[in-house]
């Protein structure tokens, strides 16, 4: 009789279940407080020819579950509070030259090492055990008999290893979260309204558990290696010692492992699929090991197995159905000490690592010092600008946005990251302009000066610059802070042909040879905002030579200077009409003024 299979399968995690559909995955954990916790996650739809050929695909998704059943059993034990420790140096490295997750990395290996164990465990260890055997007096198993005396020793390794491990606490827990999974994946297989009541009655063994794939297995195996060739036949045939014998039969074994994992998958599925009495024979030994491995669950883990099968259910159902992840909190130290590592080249690490946690956790920086823990996402979020700080990136453009004049500005590669130095432009302009007056802001890069101006005083301001980056950047600045700014590109004032009561600029003024010695973050900015030619004051004198036509008598010309160009700069404006030098806040030259004469 053929019978109906549930296309979700399951697995227990720490303190609670992992269901996988066709679509999605759901994990529910139940948390030290007692609430349940779901997270969850697409399938990427991808066309694997191999999950179409049978043998192949068992072996394969074997590995795949594995890794799958790692990942969720490492975030079910952080969502349960259990310290999962740090990422090795190795685990560290690796991650650096794949470009992987280091946590990928770290589960990947716990993969492998999980595989060699289990090899030595089930392969090499029963193969030792009957050799030393046959060095007993009287003992000679050979061909078939030594063939079944290995299976006859790996079954009986496999049943201390679960007897050993079924009597940790915490495992004996995980076995009953698994005959939760059990039990409700057999309550929709028979039609039963999905409850805690309906789910008790079920059976906590099933025909699809990876019990009953590990035992059989190791049947299949039997089989397979019963005929194959045993130590004896080596040292007759080839007078080989028993050290070089038993090495090629353990890698025949090894060799042979692949097949009898695919095989055996295919037997696991297809008894599944039917209910008689011969495949409930065939289903006896798998069922019965599973005693070993599955506990009789409390309502409150079957309420935990049920709220992660619903959710695949929905999820598999709408596609629509946002994936979740767990609230996990990490611990704010450990994490800034991971922030500082990279940042140990930036110059600052103290200071830069403080505007990052400011920008992740929404908070003033006085207040970082009583912060003891953050999510999960936080704390992602900020190891993330701190890898790009490292990389070389500018706290900024890390960021992606900076504040200028008490305005969240959006900052990127297009332009010049606007600096405070800039805003005592801003202050002299506001001191100036009158509401409705015509303002050009020449070299406006991200936009800064031009959205204050718009922003803080009513004025009519136009805005130019020969990059179109530059201008795109200070475009979506201009929008997403509602500042009615007109933006034109121009080679200052090349495209230019109105004329305004007030001009700003922020032209390039680091001479040519200086650029390259400068900061190695400000290198990343583009090099067409900086470089102010041979001696710095390339744009000045092109300024010089053409404001006057662009501005009206009386009008107010305001540009930033280096810290020490006051004099050169004012110099070459003072024809025009009365010049001042306006200092910063450490008293260094930082804007020229210009007011032009009636």
């Amino acid at each position: 009789m053929r019978k109906f299979v549930s296309k979700i399968g399951g697995q227990a995690v720490l303190e609670g279940v992992m269901m996988r559909g066709e679509k999605s995955v759901a994990t529910a954990v139940r948390t030290s407080d007692g609430r349940i916790e779901v997270e969850t996650s697409r399938i990427p739809e991808e066309n694997k020819w191999w999950k179409k050929v049978p043998v192949l695909r068992g072996f394969l998704n074997f590995f795949y579950m594995m890794i799958v059943g790692s990942r969720v059993l490492t975030r079910s034990a952080e969502l349960y509070g259990e310290d999962m420790g740090e990422p090795g140096k190795f685990e560290m490295w690796l991650a650096s030259k794949t470009k992987k997750n280091v946590m990928d990395i770290a589960i990947y290996i716990g993969v492998i090492l999980g595989v060699v164990f289990a090899v030595g465990l089930f392969i090499a260890l029963p193969l030792g055990i009957v050799t030393l055997l046959n060095m007993i007096p009287g003992v000679a198993l050979k061909g078939v008999w030594y063939n079944l005396a290995c299976s006859g020793v790996r079954l009986l390794v496999l049943f201390s290893y679960l007897v050993l491990v079924s009597l940790v606490k915490d495992i004996r827990r995980v076995f009953m979260y698994h005959g939760a999974e059990h039990k409700v994946i057999t309550c929709f297989e028979q039609g039963e309204e999905l409850t805690v009541e309906n789910a008790r009655r079920m059976s906590r063994q099933h025909d699809r558990c990876g019990t009953s794939f590990l035992v059989i297995t190791v049947l299949v195996s039997v089989l397979a290696s019963a005929f194959l060739p045993a130590i004896d036949y080596y040292q007759a045939h080839f007078g080989w010692n028993k050290p070089l014998a038993f090495l090629v039969v353990f890698s025949t074994r090894l060799a042979l492992l692949p097949v009898v994992a695919g095989v055996a998958y295919e037997v696991l599925k297809g008894l599944a699929r039917f209910d008689n009495g011969f495949v409930r024979v065939l289903k006896k030994p798998g069922l019965w090991f599973q005693k070993l491995t599955t506990r009789e669950p409390d309502d409150s883990m079957l309420e935990v197995s049920l709220t992660a099968f619903k959710t695949v259910m929905a999820m598999d159902a709408d596609e629509s159905i946002p994936t979740v992840r767990f609230r996990i909190m990490k611990d704010y130290r450990i994490i800034r000490q991971n922030v500082l590592t990279d940042l140990k080249e930036s110059g600052e690490p103290d200071a830069i690592a403080d505007w990052i946690f400011v920008e992740v956790l929404g908070v003033e920086r006085s207040a970082l010092a009583a912060v003891e823990q953050i999510t999960e996402e936080q704390a992602e979020k900020a190891l993330a600008y701190s890898k790009k700080i490292k990389e070389g990136e500018p706290l900024q453009y890390a960021i992606g946005k900076t504040e200028f004049y008490g305005i969240a500005l959006k900052t990127d590669h297009r332009a010049l990251i606007p600096r405070g130095d800039t805003e005592v432009l801003v202050e002299e302009a506001l001191k100036e302009v009158k509401e409705g007056a015509r303002v050009l802001d020449i070299c406006t890069g991200s936009g800064a000066i031009a959205i204050a101006l718009a922003l803080k005083s009513g004025a009519d301001v136009t805005a130019s610059d020969i990059s179109e980056d530059a201008l795109s950047l200070a475009k979506e600045n201009a929008e997403q802070t509602g500042a009615s700014v007109t933006f034109i590109k121009s080679d200052l004032f090349d495209g230019i042909t109105e004329t305004y009561d007030m001009i700003t600029a922020n032209p390039p003024y680091i001479p040519s040879a200086e650029v390259d010695t400068l900061d190695k973050f400000v290198q990343k900015e583009p090099r067409l905002a900086l470089d102010g030619g041979a001696d710095g004051l390339a744009y000045y004198k092109r300024l010089a030579q053409e404001l006057p036509a662009h501005l009206t008598a009386g009008g107010v010309f305001l540009t930033e200077i280096g810290h020490d160009q006051g004099e050169q700069v004012s110099a070459l404006f003072a024809f025009m009409g009365k010049t001042a030098v306006i200092k910063d806040l450490e008293g260094h030259d930082r804007v020229v003024k210009v007011v032009k004469d009636a």
